[in-house]
């Protein structure tokens, strides 16, 4: 089992920066590939980004590539996402998830474990 609990959102104007964590217990962090996934009010759950077990392979949506940045933190068990120059259309919940068996692209159904979310809102 993972506990994992995410942190860093909050209200944000656009074209500012925030940057979520995700911390990690329970289990060896380092065992699993990672993600970041969001949902916004209506929507389907969608993979911003994910990391590998080593982080030497990631993966961007689109609608993401080149504003945000996934990273982590073995010795610390925690997972980044720093997001910067934001839109009003990022405004979702995030969520960090776990898996031991992720391939491309990201997809929610390949993770196992969750965390409650943390709420990213991107005034115009």
């Amino acid at each position: 089992q993972v506990q994992v609990v995410e942190s860093g959102g909050g209200l944000v104007q656009a074209g500012g920066s925030l940057r979520l964590s995700c911390t990690a217990s329970g289990s060896t962090f380092s065992e699993y590939s990672w993600g970041w996934f969001r949902q916004a009010p209506g929507k389907e759950r969608e993979g911003a980004s994910c990391i590998s077990r080593s982080g030497a392979i990631t993966y961007y949506d689109d609608s993401v590539k080149g504003r945000f940045t996934i990273s982590r933190d073995n010795a610390k068990n925690t997972l980044y996402l720093q997001m910067d120059s934001l839109k009003p259309e990022d405004t979702a919940m995030y969520y960090c998830a776990a898996t031991t068996a992720w391939g491309f692209p990201c997809r929610a159904v390949q993770f196992k474990y969750w965390g409650q979310g943390t709420q990213v809102t991107v005034s115009s």
